[in-house]
């Protein structure tokens, strides 16, 4: 542990705990030792990802980062704060407590057991949805590679590299499964997670919303909001499976994930807060003359990572969703809240399409919807943030409202896909979607507007123009902490 005096200490535990062994070459609480062929594989794999850290992860040199380290699991997921090098954070395996009386609480296994080891005739897809989640988690590292060039304070770029360490090592909680328990295939698929590339031509990552550019600060903050929030909810479905280790795997991720969302929802927050101070101060919505982003491109970068975010989510009815369920490898969002069987054979929903030109509805049975059910919790909770972001403009007198776009604007996969659905909900053809895209979507030209606001700022306590300071600091150290210490100190 750190003697820093500016370092402060992990909180004492309430709650049983479960030590992280830092001792180890590969840190972890699930008794790597113990195994020492999975050990062995392990360690193979490891300089493996070193070496994909060091091509594609953070481009900005840097001596040390104050990041946050977990210390145990347990009921409390708390962590250990220092400066560290990034190349020498101790990635590692970190699962929940088990529950030994942990039962199946869906599908036609409900009540029974919870599962210690992969049963044979789920094999295949389970070891299909730790591979596409496992997918997502390099990507965004990948995506995210050059932000640190035109960060607007030593305080975001703090909280990028903790986004990215964190997803670092939410890939090896999935490779961790592929190596336990799914032999010489999982071996190799973990092997591919470092060999597609986000955006590659020829390897690309397995879901599109993983292959776009992050092309400035503003798409990454709607990023951590909108894209890490499907991963949240895409892991609360995971943590309910019968399989306990990815269920275990999945609990413990999720208080990590927790950190990513803050940053979205506080980086928009902040810009929103400058942008409604500019408007006031110069009567016009026209900032970026005056150094701001405009409310109209906000509500642009928000429709598009929106909608690309709700394809994650997969066709609104799938079978593969129903079988995952019925089976016990994949539940519902708050599983054990739900007031209903937990088999739901008989159970039916509404389910929104299009039909002869505009938005109809019709009857599906519930099992064959699981993934509008999922999206649905997701849409709610993003409509949370909406009105909070609103919340700032409110309080700066303003009138304009930021908005989510219906729910089939924009989209690629599912009942909406090849049809052309304003943020509205109104039904276009393809001239007239053509003729009016460019209100709703991001231009090359709004792009290219942000791009030039993106201007780094590395004195510690200062922001750039566009965005407004954050209330408070991280680990209740001050805003103007040295967060970050640069490779090259003459940037500060």
């Amino acid at each position: 542990m750190a003697t820093d005096p500016r370092t402060c200490a992990a909180p004492a535990p309430t709650g049983p705990l479960s030590r992280v062994d830092y001792s180890e070459r590969i840190p972890n609480n699930v008794d790597l030792a113990g195994d020492r062929r999975l050990q062995r594989a392990l360690e193979s794999w490891q300089p493996k990802f070193l070496d994909w850290w060091k091509t594609l992860g953070p481009a900005l040199p840097t001596k040390d980062v104050y990041l946050r380290t977990a210390v145990a699991v347990g009921r409390d997921g708390w962590a250990h704060f220092e400066h560290v090098p990034m190349e020498e954070y101790r990635w590692g395996i970190f699962l929940a407590e088990r529950d030994p009386d942990r039962k199946v609480n869906f599908g036609k296994h409900k009540g029974e057991p919870a599962w210690q080891e992969v049963p044979g005739e789920h094999r295949a897809d389970l070891m299909r949805l730790i591979v596409v989640q496992g997918d997502t988690e390099p990507a965004s590292v990948e995506q995210q590679r050059v932000l640190g060039n035109t960060a607007p304070s030593i305080y975001d770029l703090r909280n990028l590299f903790q986004v990215n360490v964190e997803e670092g090592r939410h890939l090896w909680a999935m490779v961790y499964l592929l190596h336990a328990y799914f032999g010489r295939e999982g071996r190799e698929e973990a092997e591919q997670l470092l060999k597609r590339n986000s955006g590659d031509l020829d390897a690309p990552r397995i879901l599109g919303a993983f292959n776009e550019q992050t092309t400035d600060w503003l798409q990454f903050f709607m990023f951590t909001y909108f894209t890490d929030r499907d991963g949240k909810y895409q892991l609360g479905t995971l943590k309910e499976s019968a399989f306990d280790p990815l269920a275990r795997t999945c609990q413990f991720m999720l208080k990590e994930e927790a950190h990513h969302m803050f940053v979205g929802t506080t980086g928009v927050q902040r810009t929103l807060e400058r942008t409604a101070a500019l408007m006031r101060e110069h009567g016009t919505a026209d900032i970026l003359p005056y150094g701001g982003i405009p409310l109209d491109i906000i509500q642009k970068y928000l429709n598009f990572q929106y909608s690309v975010s709700l394809d994650l989510f997969g066709s609104e009815q799938s079978t593969n969703a129903g079988n995952y369920y019925t089976s016990g490898l994949k539940g519902r969002w708050m599983e054990t809240r739900r007031k209903d069987d937990h088999v739901l054979l008989e159970a039916t929903r509404e389910l929104r399409h299009v039909e002869d030109g505009r938005i109809a509805t019709r009857t599906v049975p519930m099992l064959s919807a699981l993934n509008l059910d999922l999206r649905d919790e997701y849409a709610a909770d993003c409509a949370h943030g909406v009105r909070r972001w609103n919340q700032a403009l409110e309080d700066a007198g303003l009138d304009e409202r930021l908005h989510l776009p219906h729910e089939g604007f924009n989209r690629k996969v599912g009942v909406y896909a090849g049809h052309h659905v304003t943020p509205y909900g109104e039904v276009l053809d393809e001239a007239a979607w053509r003729a009016r895209a460019d209100e709703w979507l991001p231009t090359d030209e709004d792009r290219e507007k942000v791009a030039s606001l993106m201007i780094p700022e590395y004195e510690y306590g200062k922001f750039a123009g566009w965005i407004a300071p954050p209330k408070t600091g991280i680990n209740d150290q001050p805003v103007e902490f040295d967060y970050v210490h640069l490779a090259d100190e003459g940037l500060l």
